[in-house]
């Protein structure tokens, strides 16, 4: 009944986590785009009111000006709408899915004895360590070298080695699968830190000012705008780390932390290849392509480094029959993949199923060797090997 329970939550929590999640990428790409393709208003009455870009859209049959005012507006305006919501529901959404899965059951998924032998306690503790150590650190960055000249370069070289330091750490604690999944909720929550720390503070701040009839100080949008765009850049590497647990080629290599690494670069460059185009389009910088080039180019390296040997030809000596890898299946991997509980919806119990699912189970137990998951039933080489043996003459029944 756990299990099921534990089923449900990890079912809705993973529904509710991407709904919210869509809302607030969708956003946060919407507004990148809008500061990116804004231009001067052309209205006196608009540019006299202090407003520094506008843009004419149309979409779903309708005309849109949206006016950006970089300080404050002329008034304040009674109905006003506060994006944070979005970014909220996705962290804690995403938290309770990581909860019920990773931290419910931490010898399972977050424990690798052949990477760290430690106890359930002090790898939970690790993990979370992991999410609260880069915010502060992160934090610490913003605020002490993204002032003053090429204050966002040295925050940029900062933030980059810092993850790179985490994404070696993390390969070097965790399981794998955990260990990319706990990197990806690392930055996560420095986006939402983010978004809950100082950019609704500094707005709140604003909206104070403009209530009181004060002068607005300029800081806080700076602020605000830094950290958002900080956000942005973290998006596609966050949305790979979320997807790769179903990936296991991606985290099952012995320098998978070097995989890590090199392709969230690539995400970042190829999300810095969209936010320029647009400013390339008004004339305000060169084309970004050689961005999306060094983006491309490294995901190409590593479809390249992580392409599967060639099979070695199959041994002369007596070919392994159906019933032997029947009976290391059902020592090592029915208990997951039975009739009680489909783990993934694969099946190993029958002589029918097995056939079925050999290509997967090749892949998984000889290929990546992620099955079994951070081998808990101790399957040994031996047995690995005479999986490989079956498939390569062919799954035979016999």
């Amino acid at each position: 009944m756990e299990t099921y329970l534990l089923d449900w939550a990890n079912l809705l929590l993973r529904w509710l986590h991407v709904i919210v999640a869509i809302a607030w990428i969708g956003s946060s790409f919407y507004f990148v785009f809008l500061d990116s393709s804004l231009t001067p208003p052309a209205d006196d009455k608009l540019r006299a009111d202090g407003a520094t870009g506008e843009l004419w859209a149309v979409h779903g049959g309708g005309f849109y000006h949206p006016v950006k005012y970089a300080v404050s507006p002329p008034t304040l305006p009674p109905h006003l709408h506060w994006f944070y919501w979005e970014s909220y529901s996705t962290w804690l959404s995403g938290f309770g899915l990581f909860l019920v899965s990773y931290l419910w059951s931490p010898s399972v998924y977050l424990i690798d004895p052949r990477v760290m032998a430690w106890s359930p306690g002090a790898a939970v503790a690790a993990a979370l360590a992991f999410l609260v150590v880069f915010w502060v650190l992160y934090d610490l960055a913003c605020r002490t070298l993204g002032q003053g000249r090429n204050g966002d370069a040295k925050v940029g070289v900062a933030v980059a080695l810092l993850v790179a330091l985490a994404a070696w750490l993390a390969c070097h604690l965790f399981a794998g699968r955990a260990a990319f999944l706990l990197v990806g909720a690392m930055l996560a929550t420095a986006m939402s830190a983010n978004v809950a720390m100082w950019i609704i503070p500094g707005q709140r701040k604003v909206v104070a000012a403009l209530k009181a009839g004060q002068p607005v100080d300029p800081v806080h949008g700076q602020r605000g705008k830094q950290r958002s765009v900080h956000n942005t850049y973290f998006t596609l590497p966050v949305l790979f780390a979320m997807l790769s647990n179903h990936y296991s080629f991606t985290y099952a290599s012995e320098y998978n932390w070097v995989f890590l690494i090199a392709i969230m670069a690539a995400g970042a460059a190829i999300r810095q290849f969209f936010v320029l185009r647009h400013g390339y389009k008004l004339g305000r910088n060169a084309h970004p392509w050689p961005y999306a080039a060094v983006g491309v180019a490294l995901l190409l390296a590593l479809v390249a480094w992580l392409r599967p040997a060639p099979a070695a030809p199959a041994a002369a000596a007596p070919v392994a029959g159906l019933a032997e890898v029947r009976a290391v299946v059902a020592q090592r991997c029915v208990m997951c993949h039975g009739e009680a509980l489909q783990s993934k919806g694969v099946r190993l119990d029958s002589a029918a199923e097995l056939q079925k699912h050999a290509q997967q189970v090749y892949q998984q137990v000889v290929v990546s060797r992620v099955m079994p998951m951070n081998n808990a039933t101790g399957m040994t080489e031996e047995e690995r090997a005479l999986v490989a043996q079956w498939f390569r003459a062919g799954a035979r029944a016999d």
